[in-house]
Parts: structure tokens; sequence; C-alpha cells
């Protein structure tokens, strides 16, 4: 059952961020990824809100955790889960693993990127 609650929240959130580059691409153009940047920054906005009030109200299901943070949120965008667990270590006192997370998986998302761009080049 939990499986269907992600799927569902997911698809969902694949669409708003469809919706959102879309919306973004006609009001702003494509010089600059407006969409992404506010796609990434108003998402870990509404991670910090909804986990700030799961942290809180105890009484919270897991389907419904699953449904807006893996599902909803992991669709719209996965950089909130990304500042998500960053913050969780900063919070936990771990800001050396916070740090080394949060430019370890720029970097290497980033060389990862480049380095995939370059096999399929090399092979094509």
């Amino acid at each position: 059952m939990a499986y269907l609650f992600v799927f569902v929240g997911g698809g969902l959130g694949a669409m708003f961020r469809h919706f959102v580059n879309n919306a973004s691409s006609r009001m702003f153009g494509t010089a600059f990824p407006y969409h992404t940047f506010f796609i990434n920054v108003s998402g870990s906005i509404i991670m910090g809100l909804i986990a700030g009030y799961f942290a809180f109200k105890s009484g919270s299901s897991q389907h419904l955790r699953l449904f807006l943070m893996t599902g909803i949120l992991g669709g719209y965008t996965t950089f909130s889960a990304f500042s998500l667990d960053a913050a969780l270590l900063y919070e936990r006192g771990a800001v050396g693993l916070a740090l080394l997370y949060v430019l370890g998986s720029v970097a290497l998302a980033i060389a990862g990127l480049f380095a995939g761009m370059a096999l399929i080049r090399a092979i094509t």
C-alpha cells in the first residue's frame, strides 16, 4: 500500500514540475534555468514546512508522509530531499559530514553528468 501512495504522489509532483517548467519558459524564457531554480528552492521550503510539521505532530500517518514527502516532493524535486538530509546532518551536530555531503553531492553529480555525456559522445 505504501508504494501506491508514493506512486500517486510522484505522478502528481511530476505533473506539477512539468507545469512549472512550461510556465517558467513562457514567462521568463530559457536563457537561465529559472524553472529548476524555482523548483529547487520552493521544493526545499515546502519540505521544511512538512518536515517541521511532522516533527511536532506525532500522530501523522506514515502513508501521509510517504505521499507528501517521497511522492509529491520526490516527483516535483529531489533537491528537497537533498536539502533535508543536509539539514538533518547539521542539526545532529555533524557539520563536517553535512559539508562533505553537500560539496560531494554537487561536485560528483556534475562530474557524473559530464562523464556520462562524454561516454555517450565517445561511443556514438
